[in-house]
Parts: structure tokens; C-alpha cells; sequence
């Protein structure tokens, strides 16, 4: 039978050249001081001292680091999951440790702080305008000449976020009713006595409905016997005006730039480039790497132990089951490898299962049906609690 080196009782991961496969984690002081103890933890729960483990300290360096990559995995694929729809479309930019999760409503979400500076110009709004001529009614967005959105020869996709096209205030077309015009006041002064004052209707007052009754009365005349005010944009370029402009006029609107896709060139002809790869697009080109040992809490840790222990407990199940038996004087002895390998495979699901179970219970919707239901048992509970009887 071959000699199989055995734990020789210590370890020093300090004076160990290139001691695991990777690397990730070799320059954390606190990954690096964390390893000789979780060797130390994982040998002694085999069996240690008690029978001899067939591991070196270098195996249980490189479970160690299998272990701290496997919880970031198992993390931040769930971090991406959970954080798609607002990372999409976003600069793949260095890798990051973790994903900005905006929490529940996106009204906090920025881009700049999460991302770096450089790209705070991804969904920075700018305000762009085109010159109106009378007579024209179709436009491109994207042309380069004269006022448009590019100061200069920079070809990119827009998104446009508003147009400001609209009818003209209908508050400018009111005729004021205290001037007596258009209103139908001056015959009701006179009823009352007044018409004889100049001018007589400077003595009406009228409820506020009134003015908005007038406003939203010219708005459905305006909308019913004339052409409204509204335009079609299309492929996010292509603006189309109703009604057709009788005059000359500039048109301000507003947009960000478009993350997803750049154009080749400028000009009416110019299509859409195919979408860059420097931005995310599915969970394979998502901003993330492993994680930062030192950062990592004590519950965190102590998952990672535990996982070190099943892998390392895979790990021997294999070799013992290299050899199976062993002679011992007069007789021979069955190692253990079936129930190593059974009970690795066992604790190694579960710890990923608990894991993920508690990353979805700290999801945002999650976390709001959490509230709600604290809140509905707070509510319950006060209704329980006796009135005070107040005797004057």
C-alpha cells in the first residue's frame, strides 16, 4: 500500500509558496490569518487527533478559497437576479464586489455614486432643441446641424424623455371675466342692479370652479373641432408634428443617452449600431468579482467554515476510497469514504439551500410583506387594549 501523507498537526499558510489555486484571496491579512484556523477546525471535526487525517494544509487552503467563492457566487448571482432591471444597460465598467441595490422605489438610485464619476453622464438628463420651419412636419432628432442635440460631431443614441409640445395655455385665451367680455356676466349684473356702475362687473365675484370650468372648455374645443396638439416619435428619433407648424419656432426637449447602442455615423441615413459589448446586458457580462474577505460578517464566516468542512470532508471521502481498505495485523478495515462522500454531498446542499433562502427572504418584496405584516399585528393588538373611561 502506498504511504499517504497525513495531517502533520499544523499549519502556516504564511511559509506556504502559492497556497491556493487562485489566489483570489491571498493578499486579505484576515483571509490569510483565518486559514491556518479553519484548517485547524476542519482537521479536529474529522477526527484529529483521535485518527489520522490523509489532508495536508494546502488542501484545506484551497477548500477554504472554494468556500469564500462559492458564497460570493451563490450571493451575487442573487444580488444580479434581484437588481437586473435597473443594471441593464449600464457600463460593465472594473468589476465590482457587489451590485447597488436602489431598495424599495427607485427614487434613490444614482448612477454616478454607485458607478464612478465616469459614467454619470449614462442617464445624466440633457435638454436639446430643434429649429421649427413653418410647413415642416416630419424631423430627425439626431441630425447634427444647426440646434440639435450634439454640440459637436458625437454619434449616439438618445432616448428622449419629453417633448415639450404643447397647445397654448388655455388660461391665454380666457377672456378675463371681470372684463365683461365673452362671459355672459354683464347681462346678469344688470339683473341685479349693477350696469348702471362702470364697469359694473367689477363687482362680481365668482367661485374658482367657474375659471376652471372655462379653461377646461376651451381645452375640449380645442381638442374636439381643431387638430390637437400632439406628435409620434419614432425608433426614439424620428419626430413627427400635428398640427402641421405655421410658423417658425424653436422646440425644446429633453433626454439621456442611450447606454444600449451607439450609431455609426450621423446624418438622416444613420441606423443603429449593434449593442456594445462594454454594457450589461445578461447575468454573464454583470459588474462583479469575488468578494472581499475582511468585509465579511461573522454569520458569512461562519457559513464559509462550514462549507470549508463538507468540501473538505469530499475530498477525503475520495482518497479513502482510493483504497478502500487497509491491513491491519490479521485482518483487514473499511474506511469510511461512502459516508464522507454522503454526508459532504448532504451538508454541502443544505448550507446552499439555507442560503438562498434567506437571501430571498431579504428581497424587497420580501421585506415589504414583512412590514405589512408587522403592521397589521401591531394594529390587532392596540385594538385589544381597553379604552380609558374618562368621569368629568
Amino acid at each position: 500500500m502506498a504511504n499517504i501523507p497525513i495531517w502533520p498537526g499544523s499549519s502556516s499558510f504564511a511559509t506556504v509558496i502559492n497556497p491556493t489555486p487562485f489566489g483570489f484571496y491571498d493578499d486579505d491579512n484576515e483571509f490569510r490569518d483565518d486559514a491556518d484556523k479553519v484548517a485547524t477546525y476542519a482537521v479536529q471535526r474529522l477526527g484529529y487527533p483521535l485518527v489520522d487525517i490523509e489532508l495536508q494544509a494546502i488542501n484545506f487552503f484551497t477548500c477554504f478559497e472554494e468556500a469564500v467563492s462559492e458564497y460570493g457566487a451563490q450571493l451575487y448571482t442573487w444580488q444580479i437576479i434581484n437588481n437586473m432591471s435597473n443594471i441593464i444597460g449600464t457600463p460593465t465598467g472594473s468589476a465590482l464586489n457587489q451590485i447597488p441595490n436602489p431598495g424599495a422605489g427607485q427614487s434613490g438610485y444614482n448612477v454616478a455614486s454607485d458607478y464612478g464619476d465616469a459614467y454619470s453622464s449614462e442617464l445624466k438628463i440633457f435638454s436639446g432643441s430643434l429649429e421649427v420651419k413653418r410647413g415642416q412636419q416630419y424631423y430627425d432628432l439626431r441630425l447634427n446641424t444647426g440646434s440639435s442635440v450634439y454640440t459637436g460631431s458625437v454619434a449616439e443614441n438618445v432616448k428622449i424623455k419629453k417633448i415639450y409640445h404643447y397647445a397654448p395655455a388655455a388660461i391665454n385665451r380666457y377672456f378675463d371675466p371681470y372684463a365683461g367680455t365673452g362671459t355672459g356676466i354683464q347681462s346678469l349684473m344688470q339683473a341685479f342692479g349693477f350696469g348702471n356702475y362702470s364697469p359694473g362687473v367689477n363687482f362680481m365675484l365668482m367661485p374658482i370652479y367657474f375659471d376652471v370650468l372655462k379653461l377646461q372648455a376651451i381645452e375640449f374645443n380645442d381638442q374636439i373641432r381643431k387638430s390637437g396638439y400632439h406628435f409620434d416619435l419614432n425608433a426614439g428619433r424620428y419626430l413627427r408634428l400635428f398640427p402641421i407648424p405655421t410658423n417658425d419656432y424653436t422646440l425644446w426637449f429633453d433626454y439621456v443617452k442611450d447606454p444600449m447602442s451607439n450609431s455609426a455615423a450621423t446624418g438622416s441615413g444613420a441606423e443603429s449600431a449593434p449593442i456594445s459589448t462594454s454594457n450589461v446586458t445578461d447575468l454573464s457580462n454583470a459588474p462583479y468579482e469575488n468578494p472581499i474577505y475582511k468585509h465579511l460578517n461573522a454569520p458569512a464566516r461562519q457559513w464559509i467554515r462550514k462549507y470549508t468542512l463538507a468540501l473538505a470532508k469530499e475530498m477525503l471521502g475520495g482518497i479513502r476510497g482510493k483504497y478502500q481498505t487497509i491491513p491491519i495485523p490479521g485482518a483487514e478495515t473499511t474506511l469510511d469514504y461512502s459516508r464522507l462522500l454522503s454526508e459532504a454531498e448532504a451538508e454541502k446542499t443544505f448550507l446552499i439551500e439555507q442560503l438562498r433562502i434567506d437571501l430571498e427572504a431579504n428581497t424587497r418584496l420580501a421585506q415589504l410583506d414583512r412590514s405589512n405584516a408587522e403592521s397589521d399585528a401591531q394594529q390587532a393588538y392596540l385594538t385589544k387594549v381597553p379604552y380609558q373611561i374618562y368621569v368629568g
